[in-house]
């Protein structure tokens, strides 16, 4: 299984080179419907968690007989995505989440978990099961994935003043003979075709939308923290349609009541946005942080 990223049509840095320093590599994991093992990298699947670990727990109460076991996410080889920023002394990310919204902006409360896999000698058979989940949509479908190296580039909102306005300017994309099919809002061709990709993602560029961009600091030392993980309700939608796979372009059209192949995961997070996780690059032992776009 492979999913391949149609070419951008048009190379960004040729049109406006101050975009050159700005690339950032990410990679899309294409998550699709499987049976992962746990010597998988997948979404949904089974942890390899050790059987002499307490499995996580949600440290607040949702009403019901006890504390609420968290929820298998994502895991994720370093050999799979070598992207992934993690110490030197792991190979693996486990991610989990409780199925209940939390405050301050009702989303899952995530935990992040680095261990080496040499390290699991034994593995725990039957993880616990939450009581109950607050939405069907907060419990993925597993899915195994199939990473792709790509580029990206900022969200206009956090590039200056002046490139944001000459990106709005239809003349210097036509001059670079580019058919800006945009013409009221030329700066979205940008925003929608050649920036920030859609779907599950490791690194790359912070998604914005549903707010302008905000400071992402660290809770512990103030630093500037990078995106690690995207955790995305679709993969494509109406306005990001060109990201959409050449081994997905004949199934695209598909009826958006049928979960394939835009939600794979059959995640829903706050009515279809992404929850992006960013963690501080001094520590990872510093508390990672949350944010819905």
């Amino acid at each position: 299984m492979s999913r391949t990223t149609p070419p951008r049509p048009v190379d960004a840095t040729a049109v406006f080179p101050q975009l050159a320093p700005l690339a950032r590599k990410a990679t899309r994991l294409h998550p699709r419907p499987g049976s992962p093992t746990l010597l998988d990298s997948s979404v949904g699947g089974p942890l390899l968690w050790p059987a002499n670990e307490p499995w996580p727990h949600c440290p607040e109460s949702h009403n019901g007989p006890g504390p609420v076991a968290m929820v298998p996410v994502a895991q994720l080889y370093v050999r799979d995505i070598p992207l992934l920023q993690l110490p030197r002394w792991a190979d693996l990310l486990q991610v989990l989440w409780c199925p209940f919204d939390h405050e301050p902006d009702d989303k899952p409360l995530t935990a992040l978990f680095w261990r080496s896999a040499a390290e699991v000698t034994d593995v725990l058979a039957a993880p616990p099961e939450p009581f109950d989940v607050e939405y069907d949509g907060y419990v993925p479908e597993p899915c195994l994935l199939a990473p792709e190296r790509i580029t990206e580039y900022p969200n206009p909102m956090e590039l200056s003043k002046e490139l944001q306005q000459q990106l709005a300017d239809r003349s210097r994309w036509q001059a670079a003979g580019v058919d800006n099919r945009y013409v009221l809002a030329p700066d979205e061709f940008y925003w929608n075709e050649l920036s920030v990709a859609p779907g599950w993602k490791v690194g790359g560029w912070t998604r914005w939308g549903l707010t302008d961009p905000v400071p992402r600091l660290c809770p512990a030392c103030g630093s500037e923290m990078d995106p690690l993980l995207t955790i995305a309700s679709s993969e494509w939608g109406s306005n990001t349609r060109g990201w959409i796979p050449c081994e997905d372009q004949a199934l695209s059209t598909a009826s958006l009541d049928n979960p394939e192949p835009w939600n794979p995961t059959g995640l829903d997070l706050a009515r279809g946005y992404d929850l992006q996780l960013h963690v501080c690059p001094v520590s990872q032992d510093h508390p990672h942080i949350g944010l819905i776009q």
